[in-house]
Parts: structure tokens; C-alpha cells; sequence
């Protein structure tokens, strides 16, 4: 992938605010995810909590109705039950955790009172009383599991998805921007060094062009100094020829 980059310093700057932000956003993150993963620990032994009082709420619900069947006989167990008025209400709200929206269950009218249940009282024995009484404490462990297995649920689902975030930037995004800017960084540094080489050179080859001009001018007022001093020497032979002639005409 780095090949594919133009090694440009608009290039270099873009990745290097790419890897500034990845690395924020890889630090909040793994700050998300270790929150997370101390909620979900929390919740986690809330819920198994929850599990065992669940198991032993309907462990003793089975045996008091088993009881009341057995000795109130069925069409009694059922009477008591038909006779219930006012059913159990359940209203769900949302609370936030770290980001992640779980639900927060409300129940009212699970737990009643004896005249509350319906039936009466004179027509019926302990035993459907001690069963009626077992399976609120039940439904009421139902609706408190329901909500911890649900935000655990969900905990879990938006830990995984961090991971992965997490490692998604750490394991490929982070070292594809660490390799893009190195590369760009080896490319840069390369088209300096070949461009002070070429300005060294250009330097070089000018200093001789100046060199050689200098020189060829040297040798040019050399050639010209010669030439000067002839002509001096020859002048005054001209005139002492001339001056020997004219007594020699008379």
C-alpha cells in the first residue's frame, strides 16, 4: 500500500494528522473497552447471583405447588389461581452504561397480600398460600434476571465490537500509516540528497565556466601584451630610418 502513496510533504502531513487521530482514538478506545470489560464483570457477578436465586426460587416454588397439589388436589390449586384479579404490571426504562443502552425493568403488583390474591381465604389451606407466595418470589427473580441477562447481553455485544476497533487500528490501520509514512519519509529524504547533489554539481560546472573564462581572458591579455611592445620597438626604427635618408637626398 505504500507504494501507491506519492511521496509529497501534502502527503506526509495528511498521514502524519491521520496518525495523530488514529492514536487518540486507539487510546479512547482501549479506555472504552477496559471500562467495559470492569461493567461486565460487575454485572457478570450480579448475574450469577441472580441465576442461583433463580434456580432455587423456582426449585421451592416446584415443591410448595407439588405440595398443594397433592394435598388440595388440582381443580383447587386452580380455583386460586383463576381468581386472581390484579395482574402483575412490568414497565421497562433505559439507563446508560459506558455508551452502551441497557434496560432497566420495573415491576409492581408481583408481591401481594392474601386479600389481594383473590380467592378466599376460609376456601383455601397454607399450602396454595405458601405456593402463591413461592411463585411471586419467583416471577420477581424472573424479571431481575431478565434485566441483568439483557445488559449483560449487550455489554458483551459492544465489548467485541471495541475489540475489534481496537484491533483494527492497532494491528492494521496504525502500521499501514507507520509504513506510508516512513516510506515518504525515505522518498523525501532521497529527492533531497538528489537535489543537493544536482545544485552541487551545477555549482561545480559553473565555478569552472567561470574558471575557464577567467582563464581565457588571462591568456587573451597575454597574447595582446606582445603585440604592443612590437609595435613600440618598431616606431622608433621608423624614424631613425627616415632621419638617415633625407642628409642622403640632399
Amino acid at each position: 500500500m505504500a507504494k501507491d502513496v506519492k511521496p509529497t510533504r501534502k502527503n506526509l502531513m495528511e498521514i502524519e494528522d491521520r496518525i495523530e487521530l488514529s492514536e487518540r482514538g486507539h487510546g479512547t478506545l482501549e479506555k472504552k473497552r477496559d471500562g467495559l470489560i470492569m461493567e461486565f464483570m460487575d454485572i457478570l457477578d450480579k448475574a450469577q447471583d441472580v441465576r442461583g436465586d433463580l434456580a432455587q426460587d423456582y426449585e421451592d416454588a416446584q415443591k410448595k405447588i407439588n405440595m398443594a397439589r397433592a394435598m388440595e388436589g388440582d381443580v383447587a390449586v386452580r380455583g386460586a389461581a383463576a381468581a386472581l384479579q390484579e395482574h402483575p404490571e412490568i414497565t421497562t426504562e433505559s439507563k446508560n452504561i459506558m455508551g452502551v443502552v441497557v434496560p432497566q425493568i420495573e415491576s409492581s403488583r408481583v408481591s401481594k397480600s392474601l386479600d389481594q390474591r383473590g380467592y378466599g381465604i376460609m376456601g383455601t389451606s397454607a399450602r396454595i398460600d405458601e405456593a402463591a407466595e413461592a411463585y411471586e418470589d419467583l416471577l420477581e427473580s424472573i424479571i431481575l434476571a431478565a434485566e441483568v441477562e439483557t445488559a449483560m447481553k449487550k455489554m458483551l455485544r459492544e465489548i467485541e465490537t471495541t475489540k475489534r476497533r481496537v484491533n483494527a487500528l492497532e494491528f492494521k490501520l496504525l502500521p499501514e500509516l507507520y509504513d506510508n509514512q516512513e516510506y515518504i519519509e525515505q522518498k523525501l529524504e532521497e529527492q533531497e540528497r538528489e537535489e543537493t547533489f544536482r545544485l552541487k554539481k551545477i555549482k561545480e560546472k559553473k565555478e569552472q565556466q567561470e574558471k575557464e573564462e577567467r582563464e581565457a581572458e588571462a591568456e587573451a591579455e597575454d597574447e595582446v601584451a606582445p603585440d604592443e611592445d612590437e609595435t613600440s620597438t618598431a616606431e622608433p626604427d621608423m624614424e631613425q630610418s627616415t632621419a638617415g635618408g633625407v642628409p642622403g637626398g640632399d
